[in-house]
């Protein structure tokens, strides 16, 4: 199962616009992408609310992980949205 970690680097952190863009860009992939505060339980990506309440602020860590066909490149695209700062 790929996986990546990434630190967020909006200054909202998972939070308004960059929480929509994120879960935008993982319900559009082909597999569902779960992502996860250090230690904590993973979560749909997809869904705006779960990346709300997942807590990432600006400067955590988080883990981005999917299973099945295309989920390097659903990880890599959902890691990348959460590693650009958003707030702009």
């Amino acid at each position: 199962m790929p996986e990546r970690r990434v630190t967020v680097a909006s200054k909202v952190g998972l939070h308004a616009r960059p929480a929509a863009l994120v879960a935008r860009a993982a319900a559009a992939q082909p597999v569902t992408v779960h992502i996860a505060k250090d230690g904590g339980t993973p979560v749909a990506a997809g869904s705006v609310l779960n990346l709300m309440t997942l807590g990432a602020g600006h400067g955590d860590e988080v883990l981005i992980s999917a299973e099945g066909d295309g989920a390097q490149a659903a990880v890599d695209t959902v890691a990348e949205l959460v590693g650009t700062d958003l707030d702009e």
